[in-house]
């Protein structure tokens, strides 16, 4: 008889999918649900979260089926430049406005990565932050402030 065997870093990673999707679910509870032409506040979310736990499910069960190596290394680094970034965004959105905040955004989770040189970095984040002006305030007509008050514009 086969021994189960798990490849632990899917097995894991399907299981935290499928608990942030049941998490969300049971958020999701107390809104009206409504029907797929008539959609409640509850309906997106709820969706959402069905896939979620879908697919942490195909993860969770390709991981028994496969033996994989162990967990190794953990990015601390990485996992810390791209969880701060999109809180600065937050942060400096109305101070700085949306041109300067994507900019500093961009700089700072590009240095998640150790191979990252501070010209490529620079050069992304300018890239970026024209690429989401365009498409975000001009294109979509979204009423974002380019410049905050803090830069003085």
């Amino acid at each position: 008889m086969k021994s189960l065997s798990i490849d632990p870093v899917n097995g894991l990673c399907g299981a935290l999918l499928m608990l942030a999707g049941l998490f969300f679910a049971v958020q999701s509870v107390g809104l009206e649900i409504g029907t797929a032409f008539r959609m409640g506040p509850g309906y997106f979310p709820l969706v959402l979260s069905i896939i979620l736990i879908g697919l942490g499910a195909i993860v969770f069960i390709s991981a028994l089926r496969h033996s994989g190596e162990p967990i190794g290394h953990i990015a601390w680094r990485g996992m810390l430049f791209i969880l701060v970034a999109p809180l600065l965004f937050g942060l400096l959105l109305r101070g700085l406005g949306f041109v300067p905040s994507i900019f500093v955004t961009a700089l700072v989770a590009s240095f998640a990565s150790t191979r990252m040189k501070p010209l490529h970095a620079l050069v992304i984040a300018s890239l970026l932050a024209a690429f989401t002006t365009i498409v975000f305030i001009y294109g979509l007509g979204l009423p974002f402030r380019l410049f905050g008050p803090w830069i003085g514009f």
